[in-house]
């Protein structure tokens, strides 16, 4: 949710209007996908990357609007906690080397802002979640002051009616966080990497259904999240967090089988537009603000329209897998914006994943026999639960092969899958293997960012550390490695 923001109470005549209008943006976009000449160019890719501040302790320095004003590029920009900020990469084409190119330019990026926000004593990381948060870090004093983060929490929490409630278990009785939070603060602690594909409305359904299809693979090999307020929970504990920070359904609500704000879905779909009139059926508004601009009329004068109401009211609602209508330029698109994965654990890493889920996508797409036809939603929604939990040791159901880990279905059958979908999309021989290798090297090894977390806490514990301290060392060792580009199945545990 980027858009500006200028008011932070709103009246019930508000709500009313709001509702109104996002149903005539749904009307008119339904018009615009049956009528406009949308264009299968060149597929266009996008990515964002949310990253924690650390200060010389490596506990969270809330000097993210200093860290940024330093790095002055209007690249980066805040995100909802002061220990935050976030990266926006420019759109670029798939391919030939372009995604080779991006790692390197992500890497000078990450070394010019790292040395500016070095001179007020401040580190990047790259994490899931940032180990070393504790409850004194989790206040509304955290919270960004921008009007937008205000609004948003003001208006969640008076959805909710009540304290925003965390609770998640770990592998034992005693790893658990189970917290009441007055803010929606507990939301900052989760960082991931977006992935946006411009696809064609026509194909969207497509798409959308075979990156559900993806999700619990995603998370079995890419992992990085397992430490929360101390506790060793999920081995993708963001999942759960985000889950849990966005809920303002009341338990009541709750047990009336309301849907949640952070939601992996409920079926397939045929058309984008699907997945937007579930929004406007099922979400009431959080931020209705509305503009004098009527859509059906700006389509008539512009030949598109830019919905404003239906992007903010779609910006509220964080599927795993979301749909994104945008107007910028001389022409409107749909792009797929997928936000299952955490941030890090380095830039070959990142690169390395986005590009095994684009080259599956296209695969999966153009296969004779849909996936999605041979497996239904539920063991979809299973299997990326199951992963979130479980990470590489997740057993995962998959149609033809039945139950099977995520690092052995990837050496059977997913690499050379997304090895042929990426060659499909143009991109070049050379960066396929480099980037390809990457994640077999990890499947072999069995080491995921998460995993190797546990282990080197537990191995710093075993040495003598309390849990605080054995984090914080392994924190350092992270950055080390993650600032050196490493890949993480080549990370050593220490002995």
């Amino acid at each position: 949710m980027g858009q500006v923001v200028d008011r932070t109470t709103f009246s019930r005549r508000d709500r009313q209007r709001y509702r109104i209008k996002v149903q005539r943006c749904l009307d008119t976009l339904g018009d615009l996908l049956s009528s406009y000449p949308f264009s299968d160019t060149e597929p266009m890719t996008g990515v964002e990357i949310e990253f924690n501040l650390v200060d010389p302790e490596l506990a969270p320095s809330l000097n993210g609007s200093d860290v940024l004003d330093t790095i002055n590029s209007g690249e980066w920009q805040t995100e909802l906690g002061r220990w935050n900020l976030e990266l926006n990469l420019p759109p670029r084409p798939l391919p030939g080397d372009q995604w080779r190119q991006l790692e390197h330019e992500l890497l000078d990026l990450l070394a010019g802002a790292g040395a500016k926000a070095g001179d007020l004593r401040t580190q990047l990381v790259m994490i899931g979640i940032l180990p070393t948060l504790d409850p004194g870090h989790m206040t509304a004093e955290a919270i960004s002051p921008e009007d937008r983060y205000e609004a948003l929490n003001d208006q969640m929490l008076n959805a909710r009616g009540e304290p925003i409630r965390i609770d998640i278990a770990g592998c034992s009785p005693e790893e658990r966080v189970n917290a009441d939070f007055d803010t929606i603060i507990p939301e900052a602690a989760c960082t991931s990497m977006q992935l946006h594909l411009q696809v064609s409305p026509a194909n969207f359904g497509r798409y959308w259904n075979a990156a559900q299809c993806l999700a619990g693979v995603q998370l079995g090999l890419g992992s990085n999240s397992p430490f929360l307020l101390g506790s060793q929970l999920w081995s993708e504990t963001r999942i759960p967090l985000f889950e849990q920070s966005c809920d303002v359904r009341t338990p009541e609500f709750h047990n009336q089988g309301v849907r949640p704000r952070v939601w992996f879905g409920e079926r397939w779909i045929d058309s984008v537009l699907d997945l937007f009139s579930e929004n406007a059926r099922y979400f009431p508004a959080l931020m209705p603000l509305t503009s004098d601009v009527d859509p059906a009329t700006q389509m008539r004068d512009k030949g598109f329209p830019d919905l404003p109401e239906l992007t903010l009211h779609n910006g509220t609602i964080w599927r795993w897998n979301r749909p994104i209508y945008d107007s910028t330029g001389d022409t409107p698109h749909v792009r797929l914006e997928n936000r299952v994965l955490p941030a890090g654990p380095t830039t070959v890493d990142m690169v390395a994943n986005a590009l095994f889920f684009y080259g599956l996508l296209r695969t999966l797409v153009e296969a004779d026999q849909q996936l999605w036809r041979s497996v239904s939603f539920e063991a979809a929604r299973e299997n990326f639960q199951t992963a979130a939990k479980h990470g590489m040791h997740a057993p995962l159901y998959w149609p033809g092969t039945g139950w099977v880990l995520p690092d052995e279905l990837a050496l059977r059958k997913l690499l050379p899958l997304a090895h042929e979908g990426l060659a499909r999309w143009g991109v070049s021989g050379a960066v396929c293997d480099r980037y390809l290798t990457v994640l077999e090297r990890r499947c072999v090894t069995r080491q995921t960012g998460s995993s190797w977390q546990i282990d080197t806490v537990a191995a710093l514990e075993a040495r003598g550390a309390d849990r605080m301290s054995a984090l914080r060392g392994m924190l350092e060792r992270y950055l080390a490695h993650s600032t050196a580009n490493q890949p993480v199945h080549t990370w050593e545990i220490p002995g």
